[in-house]
């Protein structure tokens, strides 16, 4: 068989192999509670600006 040809049994194997998915016990999803805040900083221009001076030191 040359590089590149089809080769159907390759095909076959492979998609059972994706198909096959084992799954674990312990595979749950976590459930996460609580509240993220955060803080409206700088404006884009301000960070612009610090980032240039930072550049040029």
């Amino acid at each position: 068989m040359s590089m590149g040809a089809y080769d159907e049994a390759e095909h076959e194997r492979r998609e059972a192999k994706t198909n096959n998915v084992e799954v674990a016990d312990d595979d749950t999803r976590t459930t996460y509670e609580g509240s993220v805040e955060f803080e409206d900083g700088d404006s884009a221009e301000d960070l612009i600006d610090q980032f240039q001076q930072l550049q040029s030191n």
